[in-house]
């Protein structure tokens, strides 16, 4: 089983529009309600791909039910620690250029009551769980060591994966993770430098291995990705598809790569199911998750390459 950490729940309203006009009337064209967060998306992700998942994390007494009613409808299973207040939401807009503008919501503060129930959740839970994946923001007034505390709190026969960036990141590499996921943007912010090529990129990589880090999996976004553990450093280029939203892409990464890790599957191989999962994504709208068979013709057409 694969255990998802959402400590940030969000509510994601995706508005499609012809164009964007700053201080003018916009006509809507479509509208969607997705109900989401990183690691939320991870776990129906790592479902859709035929395996087991468990979400577990905060959710706010007002519209979680919301949250629940998805879920189900996904067939992943969740125990939530509640909390008082609303689910945040989150705008995207999206203009004819698939150029994308987001408003983000800031939600309800959580008391160290409720964090602490969290912890116990995260023992209890990965005591169970193969690979338990800690990813997306914190609670606002939540310190980022808050991470580090969470992945102390896994079992140490679950593997551990997470996808951060900065002090969040950085506090998890302080326990030590199985595989991180940062994008290039991420991987500068953590740094504090900017990566121009694909030499910065392998050496900022092997920082985060000398950090705390088996394995890091960077994503590229249309570029592909890489993946090294210091030894061996792979990397995929992503298929040419349409890209109708970037949104969750890197979620389907995560949870593609956590299954093939638990599957013990090769460095390659956790490389290449997580570029397909990535880029069936991005072929979606509105949508927190990738279908299983545009998973399967994107995977069928990928090659991987030793660098």
């Amino acid at each position: 089983m694969i255990l998802a950490v959402c400590m940030s729940p969000c509510t994601d309203v995706t508005i499609e529009l012809d164009s964007l006009n700053v201080g003018r009337t916009n006509i809507v064209k479509t509208k969607t309600r997705t109900y989401t967060g990183k690691a939320l998306n991870v776990a129906i992700g790592v479902k859709r791909l035929g395996g087991e998942s468990f979400l577990t994390g905060i959710m706010y007494n007002e519209n979680g039910y919301q949250f629940e009613n998805a879920l189900d409808k996904e067939g992943v299973p969740f125990s939530f620690v509640w909390n008082p207040g609303r689910v945040r939401e989150n705008y995207k807009f999206i203009d004819n250029h698939y150029m994308l503008t987001e408003v983000n919501d800031v939600g309800a503060e959580v008391s160290e009551e409720k964090a602490v129930e969290v912890l116990n959740e995260v023992r209890k839970l990965s005591e169970r769980s193969n690979v338990t994946v800690v990813s997306g923001g914190l609670p606002r007034g939540m310190s980022s060591e808050f991470y580090g505390s969470l992945l102390r709190a896994v079992s140490p026969n679950s593997l551990k994966v997470t996808d951060a960036s900065g002090g969040r990141l950085l506090s998890a590499l302080k326990v030590g993770v199985d595989l991180i996921k940062p994008n290039l943007t991420e991987l500068e912010n953590t740094l504090g430098r900017s990566i121009v090529d694909r030499k910065d990129m392998l050496e900022g990589c092997y920082e985060l291995l000398n950090g705390g880090a088996k394995r890091v999996l960077l994503s590229m976004g249309e570029s592909g990705a890489l993946i090294t553990d210091g030894t061996h450093n792979y990397y995929c280029k992503s298929s040419n598809v349409a890209v109708n939203s970037t949104v969750g892409a890197g979620d389907g990464m995560v949870a593609a790569a956590a299954l093939a890790l638990e599957k013990g599957a090769h460095l390659a191989e956790i490389l290449r199911a997580g570029v397909a999962a990535g880029t069936a994504t991005v072929t979606t709208v509105g949508k927190v998750s990738f279908t299983k068979e545009k998973y399967d013709e994107i995977y069928a057409g990928l090659r991987v390459t030793e660098i």
